[in-house]
Order: C-alpha cells, then structure tokens, then sequence
C-alpha cells in the first residue's frame, strides 16, 4: 500500500470513529478549570442526550435560556454596555437632542459608575434607564441604530488592555454555548438590555440566530406613521420602520418569564444568569418542568481579572445555591475570562 493511500486510509477511519463516538481530541472546555457546575452541566447533558435514559428530552423540547450582561460578557466596565451607550449618546454625541430629564438619568449613570465601579445606582434605575435610552434613539431605523451601536462597541474597554467592548464575551461562556448547540439545544439571549443592542453585539459570535433574542423593547412604527394607531395606518413603499420614544417594556424579573411564554412557547429546561433579574427565569426553568431541568448562576467574584466583588458575591453565591442554583465562580472556575492576552489595567472613567 502506497504512503499516499495510506493516509486516506487512516483519514476514513479516523472520519468513522469521531462519527460513531464523537472525537475526544478536542476539549470543549479549555477556557474552565474543573469544578461542580462544569461537572453538573456535562452530567446533565449526557443523561438528556442519551434516548435510553429516562431523562432524555428530544432536540424540540432542548431550550437553554441566557441572560447577557454579566452572563455572556462584562458588565463592570464599571456598568452595563448600555448604560454607556445611553450617557454617551445623551451627554456626549451632538446629533442628540437631550432634554433635562434624560440629561438627569445619563449623568445618574455616570456618577453611579464613578462612585465605585460596581454600578450601584437608585431604586428604579432600570425603568429609568429604558425610558431614556428609548427616547434617545428614537427616530433612528433598525440599520440605523445597529450600525450605532456596532460603532460604540468598537471602543477601547474602560479599565483593561487589549480588549474592546465587541470582544467582551466572557470566553468560558462561548465555550457553554457552544457546547450546548452541538448537543442539539437551541440557544436563546434573554436579556435586560434592547433586544437590537444584544442582536449587535452577541448573535454573530454566539452563533445565535437574530430572531432568538429576546430583550427590552421599544415601540417600533413606520416613518410616516406620525401619531396613528397601527390599525388605521398602511406601511407605504416610501416608509422605513423606526424607533420610537415610547418604551414597551423592560425585560427583567417576571417580564422575562412572560416574553419566554410568549415568544419561545416552549419552557426551557436549562437558564444562565448572574442577578436577582434572572431568578424568576431560573425558578420558571426549573419548577414543575415534565424534563430534567438546571440553572446556573455566575457570581462576579474576581477582582484580579475583573471587577468583581468577592466578598459580596460569594455570599450571594450561598444565596443562590440555597435556592436550588448551581453557582459558577468566575475566579475559581474560569481559567480566562475575556482571553489571555487581555489584562485588567484601572477605570479611567473617561466618559
């Protein structure tokens, strides 16, 4: 046998043993070092995924549910990605006609990012915030808006080195996602943050189709719309569709259960998320599901690589385990969090 058909040879095999027994030459998990929630993920997965276990769920009925900020990327830098964007368009981008009261929240986020960098703001900060930002886009197109916050997002990452805020995925996170997908889940965002900033930032490196985000809302209408209910207008050739000022609704707590019901149709049986906005989208996935269901909680515990809190979160980690969570500690269990090459320098606050 020549050396040439030798290797096709070897090549076919090696092609038949990865199909029938998947290849185990690749780590799904390079980003993660051992430890309980990695574990009980993958358990989890092979008992679904197996159709002689009596846990197995078919592939329509794998729905796995993600937060985004703070559970797929950053939100310490020191605050949301769309806090930022909002106090910059109001406070920093001329083209933006900002009255007093929208002037008022977008200095509120700044100072509350300066204060300590956790992005500790007042009660009703996050209606607030919805309001404003959707006032202060309105009139833009989808394509408008899109290109606007793809433009942002290009922008240095306030407080580390060799990262800008579009590559501020947490790499461990890419990895679960990943993994999920290639095991027959379907992946959805559900997010606090505008449904089109996530579709932005989050569907092309996730992987994730646009339609399977899920997030804040404000009201859209077509350009020549004025003020007419949707029933008495017709969309005309010369019309685009808009952004309005009116939100719709903001997609946290119980108002991520109801879009869930809403949109998906479907009860996940898997939920990632890392704040006291996710619990009700944990306790939805995870109470009276007919499948094996799981959530996990990040807890935003490393103040070498990021700016957490470790004190403050390892005890609302306690929390989250007494409450039926499985947690996921970004210092213990996360080898990188953004990517080697990225270092954590100090908040400049440059706004």
């Amino acid at each position: 046998m020549t050396k040439t058909l030798r290797m096709t040879a070897l090549i076919i095999v090696i092609v038949i043993v990865s199909a029938l027994f998947g290849c185990s030459c690749k780590n799904d998990f390079s980003a993660w070092n051992e430890c309980d929630a990695l574990t009980a993920l993958k358990d989890y997965v092979k008992d679904v995924t197996n159709k002689n276990s009596d846990n197995f769920i078919p592939e329509k009925d794998r729905i796995a549910v993600f937060d985004m900020d703070g559970t797929l990327c950053g939100e310490l830098f020191p605050t949301y990605l769309e806090y930022l964007l909002c106090q910059y368009r109001v406070l920093s981008d001329p083209d933006c006609s900002a009255t007093d009261e929208m002037k008022e929240v977008a200095n509120t986020i700044r100072e509350g990012a300066k204060a300590d960098g956790t992005g500790d703001y007042p009660s009703g900060m996050a209606l607030m915030h919805g309001k404003t930002q959707a006032q202060a886009f309105a009139g833009m197109t989808i394509e408008e808006f899109k290109d606007y916050v793809k433009k942002y997002l290009d922008r240095d990452a306030d407080g580390f080195e060799n990262l800008k805020y579009a590559d501020s995925l947490y790499v461990p996170m890419i990895e679960v996602v990943a993994y999920l997908q290639k095991n027959g889940f379907t992946t959805y965002i559900v997010s606090g943050s505008d449904r089109f900033i996530c579709r932005a930032f989050a569907c092309e490196k996730l992987n994730i189709p646009e339609e399977n985000v899920i997030g804040m809302d404000v009201v859209l209408k077509a350009s020549g719309q004025e003020e007419k209910d949707g029933l008495d207008y017709q969309y005309q050739s010369t019309d685009k569709l808009i952004r309005t000022g009116e939100l719709l609704i903001k997609n946290l707590k119980m108002n991520k259960v109801a879009l869930i019901a809403k949109e998906i149709g479907r009860q996940p049986v898997l939920s990632f998320g890392n704040s006291s906005g996710d619990t009700s989208m944990h306790m939805y996935t995870i109470t009276d599901n007919k499948y094996k269901s799981a959530a996990f909680m990040l807890i935003a515990d490393d103040e070498e690589r990021d700016y957490g809190n470790t004190e403050k979160n390892t005890k609302l980690g306690e929390t989250w385990k007494s409450m039926g969570f499985y947690v996921i500690s970004m210092k213990n269990d996360f080898k990188t969090i953004y990517g080697y090459d990225v270092t954590k320098t100090s908040l400049k606050y440059d706004y």
